[in-house]
């Protein structure tokens, strides 16, 4: 059993042990053969955030083979406790063994083929990954973009698919980790009910963090991660994917690859029994099995709530230290802030002192569009108001010390 103590104090013998730590690694001190000891730290950018305590200790368990009638029941339930966290209600829903990128890319090449029309809302950085993705398979993209910090508004989205009603999907960030960004997806959901049209949604950092309710909502193609609100160790990409994105996925003119057949990976994690497919990393299931049995037990409206009340304290706190956040506030996400650098502050500095003096890691600006910008997460076990007052606690106080230097 594992026990990790993620609220540590950030007095000087901690400060002490960060700058040990770093010595060692970077100055590479450590024998090759010497047992790995990284540092400690909170975990508060854009993600990885800090996996549960459970969720440590299930990866511990003894490994089952990948065809062993016990671990294919954990399997199961872990595709049905998924199906709940993302609000599905008859939607495929299974991790794959890969990064929420691979989500993206598999949703892409699974619904589009070369030459077909798609329409993306870009306002930040992952959008434009979407675009880039979608290019690379050939797609015809539109863009339809808006600021750093803004929503794309739906009603632009449905113009441009007035203007190309043959477009086989649109696809939006529902939680923009570039710029702390939340999309009205549910909302546009209901606006494109009854065209044939797909919607597919990036939700790495929405799931088990904000309402999301791909049934309900019309969302066609949904993925996420696991390390993010869902808590869990990084490395499987959890995807939602509906009927009529199926069928279009079985009536598509290209071959996708081996690795992310969507009906393939349905015969191995869901149809009984089994039909081998590849080798699940075993500790993964594990962990998100606790994660997500953890999100079940917590209760999705108390879960959201729980972010919320993190993200609102965080806010408080950097406003009333002179701080701004760059989303705009009819939209912001509440698991990830990203705040406003000021004048002349040297934002780069400010994290590492933050992350060697304080233990705690934030995020910068993402690519080269990105404005001068801290990526604040408050995600899974470390969204609640004592790591907002901790981290809100500690930039100011950095802050105050170089402005007075």
């Amino acid at each position: 059993m594992v026990s990790v103590t993620l609220l540590s104090p950030s007095g000087p013998e901690r400060r002490d042990d960060a700058r040990t730590a770093h010595a060692s690694v970077s100055g590479h001190n450590r024998s090759p053969m010497s047992e790995l000891s990284p540092p400690s730290r909170l975990l508060c950018g854009p993600g990885p955030t800090n996996a549960e305590p459970a969720v440590l200790e299930a990866m511990q368990l003894p490994i089952l083979g990948h065809m062993d009638p016990d671990l294919q029941d954990i399997l199961l339930e872990v595709v049905d406790l998924l199906g709940r966290a993302y609000g599905a209600s008859g939607e495929l829903v299974l991790p794959l063994q890969s990064t929420g990128t691979s989500g993206m890319e598999t949703g892409i090449a699974s619904l589009v083929d070369p030459g077909d029309v798609v329409i993306i809302g870009v306002n930040g950085y992952f959008g434009a990954r979407m675009v880039e993705i979608a290019e690379r398979w050939g797609a015809e993209v539109v863009r339809v973009d808006a600021d750093w910090g803004e929503h794309v508004p739906n009603e632009r989205l449905l113009g441009a698919l007035d203007d190309h009603p043959g477009a086989r999907l649109v696809a939006i960030v529902h939680a923009e980790t570039s710029t702390g960004v939340e999309h009205p997806l549910a909302e546009l959901g209901a606006q494109l009910s009854g065209r044939d049209t797909l919607l597919m949604a990036d939700c790495v950092t929405s799931l088990g963090g904000v309402e999301l309710r791909v049934g309900d909502w019309g969302v066609d193609y949904a993925y996420s991660c696991t390390q993010k609100c869902l808590g869990s160790a990084p490395g499987m990409s959890p995807i939602a994917v509906s009927e009529r994105a199926l069928q279009r996925f079985d009536a598509r003119r290209t071959t996708l690859p081996f690795t992310f057949d969507l009906r393939l990976l349905e015969r191995y994690w869901v149809n009984r029994p089994a039909t081998y497919h590849h080798t699940v990393p075993v500790p993964q299931v594990y962990a998100l099995h606790a994660a997500l049995t953890g999100v079940v037990e917590e209760g999705l409206e108390a879960r959201w709530e729980r972010h919320r009340a993190a993200a609102a304290r965080f806010a408080q706190r950097i406003g009333a230290g002179g701080l701004e956040l760059l989303a705009d506030p009819e939209h912001r996400l509440a698991p990830l802030s990203a705040v406003r650098v000021p004048e002349g502050a040297d934002g780069a500095a400010v994290q590492r002192e933050l992350l060697y003096e304080h233990g705690i890691e934030v995020g910068g600006g993402l690519g080269p569009a990105a404005p001068p910008i801290w990526r604040v997460g408050l995600m899974g076990h470390n969204a609640n108001e004592a790591t907002a007052d901790r981290v809100a606690g500690a930039l100011l106080e950095v802050l105050g010390r170089r402005s007075s230097n």
